[in-house]
Order: C-alpha cells, then structure tokens, then sequence
C-alpha cells in the first residue's frame, strides 16, 4: 500500500496517508524508526506491526484517558478517537476494549443523564438531547420510563405515608422501622422507601 502523503501536524507529529484512504498519526520518532517516506510503498506486515505495536495500545489508552475526565456515551467516544487520526478498525478495538471493563456504557449514561436533570427539563427535551449525544433510541427511551416510574413509585410511598398519618419528626425507631416493614411488604423498593422517609 502506498503512502500517498506525510504532512507535519506540530513539531513532534505527523499525519501519514495511505492510498486506501486510512490516516494515522506517529510521532516523527516513529515515522524514522519505521523508514516511511511519502510516495514509498507500505508493506502490509509493517502496517499490522505499527497497528499491533502502537496505534492500538495509543488509541486504548487515549479511550482510558478521555473517560477518566467525564462519562461519556459510545458515539461521542468514537468521534473524539476519530478527531485524533485513529483508523476505523483501531476505534473499534479501544471502544470494545473500554465496554469490555463497563467504563463506557450508554444506558447508564441516560439513567445518570435523566436524574441528574429531570427536575429542570421535560421528557421530550431530554430523550432529543440523549439521542444528539448518540444514545441509541430505546436506550433512552428505557433510561426514562426507570427514572419517572420511580418518581411514580416514591409518590405512592408518599400517600400511604400520609394515609397512615406517619409524622418522621414525631416518630421514634420502633415506628420509623415498622413503617419501613409495612412499605416493604406493599412491595416497594429499599432505596425508594428510604429516599420518601428521609424528606418527609
């Protein structure tokens, strides 16, 4: 395969070009150690070599590295790989390689997403925001119907509170507790019982 162009992108980098299309970046260290000369031939097993030996180790890490400062969802992760010169397959292999440890996960970027701002938003405006960063339609879709079921949920908790006259500053342990077991055996969740208690 030939290297149709070499262009400096800094003082320490260089963008190489292949006939085919595919763009990677070296340090020009790498590009002298590789002997690659624009216009020269690319022989396969030197590509895979520099594919094996740096652009995937370099490109896993980059993933690690911009995860490590925000979550974020799989398509934004793509595009930020994308940006730095990273080819196809190699963006797939970092991406697999994050999902395989659960450092990139969409749904929970949703769930995360919708509680942090239900409060200030509708749902429609927050399903088109999920969906413009890249979550997948029914990712987002589910990530909403968890989050306004539970609201749902803790306002059944409410009433029965209020239907059982159940005052949390009058109440000592023993009433706090049976309270609890009560709003248990109705089958509503630990965390969501706990949540109703804690504010009322």
């Amino acid at each position: 395969m030939q290297i149709i162009r070499i262009s400096e992108l800094d003082k320490k980098r260089v963008k190489i070009v292949l006939e085919d299309g595919t763009c990677f970046l070296l340090y020009k260290a790498e590009q002298r150690r590789y002997d690659l000369t624009e216009g020269e031939e690319l022989l396969e097993q030197q590509f895979l070599q520099i594919r094996e030996e740096i652009l995937i180790r370099r490109a896993r890490k980059r993933a690690m590295h911009l995860l490590e400062r925000m979550d974020r969802t799989e398509a934004q992760l793509r595009e930020k790989l994308r940006l730095g010169y990273y080819p196809e397959d190699v963006i797939e292999d970092a991406v697999a390689y994050v999902k395989s440890y659960h450092y990139v996960d969409d749904l929970r970027y949703a769930q995360n997403y919708v509680r942090a701002r239900k409060e200030q938003k509708s749902q429609k405006k927050l399903q088109m925001e999920l969906l413009a960063k890249g979550v997948p339609k029914q990712m987002a879709q589910q990530a909403l119907e968890e989050e306004y079921q539970q609201e749902n949920e803790r306002q059944l908790i409410l009433k029965w509170i209020e239907k059982k006259q159940y005052c949390a500053q009058e109440a000592d342990m023993k009433e706090k507790r049976r309270m609890y077991q009560f709003l248990l055996r109705k089958g509503f969740q630990s965390d969501d019982i706990l949540h109703v208690l804690e504010r009322v």
